[in-house]
């Protein structure tokens, strides 16, 4: 994707999500995280955008000192915050270079990372507020293929850490997108129980095979592994999926 879509998706997903929230009964649980209801999503997402946001404006090397902000006392303030703060995060985004070096928690060290975590992780907290508020968004079939991308090279490998051997070969298949990336992935097992992680089209002893979308909810433990075709070994893909959020 171009970076300036993914700031463009960040506004715009932001926007919608905060909607979504407001509409939301505030009794509600967020499905993926019943610890919470939309108020606790919103304070969330604000706090997540705004750390971002002085990462990037600051062109920080580590992370922000003093942090995280107390949560403020009432919902409206709440709300007022993190409406600033997807207001200030695609700002700071567009007015930094991709390629200018700040902290992030990954290898890669740069603003590019952080335009794309942002885009990513705010197209799926919507996902979560729209359901709370009876909605089924479904995120873009080539966002949603770049969600799949940045999982299996980011969160993938912390995911292994710990986790039993995977026992087998898995290919992820999209049904409905390329865009850079080109919707297709084999996870195997590598030394020392990592996992290698290619774009391919081969066969694997398991395939998941579907929309972007479902595929990456699948990922992020949003929807089950019926949301999606799987073929050959269903018990290694069950075993795959369970071990993509190994604590």
């Amino acid at each position: 994707m171009d970076p300036d879509e993914y700031v463009d998706a960040v506004r715009r997903d932001a926007a919608a999500l905060l909607s979504a929230a407001r509409a939301a009964d505030p009794a509600a649980t967020i499905a993926a995280c019943p610890e919470w209801a939309p108020i606790d999503l919103v304070w969330h997402i604000g706090e997540v955008h705004r750390f971002w946001c002085t990462v990037v404006a600051e062109r920080l090397a580590e992370p922000p000192a003093d942090w995280p902000p107390e949560r403020p006392g009432t919902d409206a303030e709440v709300i007022a915050f993190a409406e600033e703060s997807a207001s200030l995060l695609p700002a700071a985004l567009a007015a930094a270079d991709p390629a200018d070096a700040v902290w992030t928690w990954s290898s890669q060290q740069d603003v590019a990372f952080v335009r794309r975590r942002m885009a990513q992780e705010t197209a799926v907290h919507r996902v979560d507020a729209e359901r709370a508020a009876g909605s089924d968004h479904r995120i873009d079939a080539d966002l949603a293929a770049d969600g799949i991308d940045e999982f299996l090279t980011f969160f993938l490998p912390y995911a292994a850490k710990g986790a039993p051997p995977l026992g087998g070969s898995v290919h992820l298949h999209c049904t409905d997108a390329a865009g850079d990336v080109g919707g297709e992935w084999t996870v195997r097992p590598g030394p020392d129980a990592a996992l290698v992680v290619s774009r391919d089209h081969i066969k694997a002893d398991t395939a998941l095979r579907g929309p972007a979308h479902d595929l990456l909810m699948v990922l992020w433990r949003r929807n089950g592994l019926d949301a999606v075709e799987v073929l050959g070994d269903a018990d290694l893909a069950a075993h795959f999926v369970a071990r993509t959020n190994n604590d």
